[in-house]
């Protein structure tokens, strides 16, 4: 799959991510856009701190479909759809970290808001530590189909920007290419963290 511009990109940051222990066991799954039509996704079941090239299926977009009849992700349709609704998304990554899955859960509302921290202008198109960053929360939920078409409802009226939580799951962000994507997750991470200790510590 050498001929896939970004791929060696992608696999670097599924290392990475393997490294920072964000992908516990074979969690996470992580995907790059062709084109309008085809990605490609990890295959379900891999260890993603030591995927190879031959670990990402290509899948067609619009049906979920996988020419080779290898299983992708069972959260392959997440993807897809993310794609469909914002054609400027190249690439995805979808992580396990404890911060994101336990702020997800403390969190009650449905999105989790950050302000005045210095480390949101890791996200694109934020400018200062005095603006909020809203992140939304769905409920997770093992229905794929049914979870991907609450983030489609979700979408029609308020445009996803970096990414989302799942309940008690994980994150999803992305970036047009893989070099944002993977400094939106480490952004996002690392406003994770001194969120739940900002909490933390204020519960004292």
């Amino acid at each position: 799959m050498t001929e896939y511009p970004q791929l060696s990109a992608l696999l670097a940051a599924c290392h990475w991510i393997g490294e920072k222990g964000w992908c516990p066991a074979t969690g996470g799954n992580m995907s790059l856009r062709l084109d309008e039509q085809q990605c490609l996704v990890t295959e379900s079941g891999k260890d993603k701190g030591s995927l190879s090239e031959q670990d990402f299926l290509l899948v067609e977009m619009a049906a979920n479909h996988v020419p080779s009849g290898r299983t992708p992700s069972a959260e392959t349709g997440l993807h897809t759809l993310i794609y469909r609704l914002y054609p400027q998304v190249g690439a995805i990554l979808h992580t396990h970290s404890v911060n994101a899955t336990v702020l997800s859960r403390v969190e009650k509302s449905q999105a989790l808001v950050l302000q005045g921290f210095e480390m949101q202008k890791t996200l694109s198109g934020q400018s200062s530590h005095l603006d909020s960053v809203s992140i939304p929360i769905f409920d997770n939920d093992q229905d794929i189909p049914a979870l991907a078409a609450r983030v489609a409802a979700f979408a029609e009226v308020t445009p996803l920007q970096y990414g989302f939580l799942v309940r008690g799951h994980g994150l999803y962000c992305w970036g047009t290419q893989v070099a944002q994507a993977r400094r939106h997750l480490e952004g996002l991470e690392f406003l994770f963290q001194c969120e739940l200790q900002r909490r933390l510590l204020e519960a004292k």
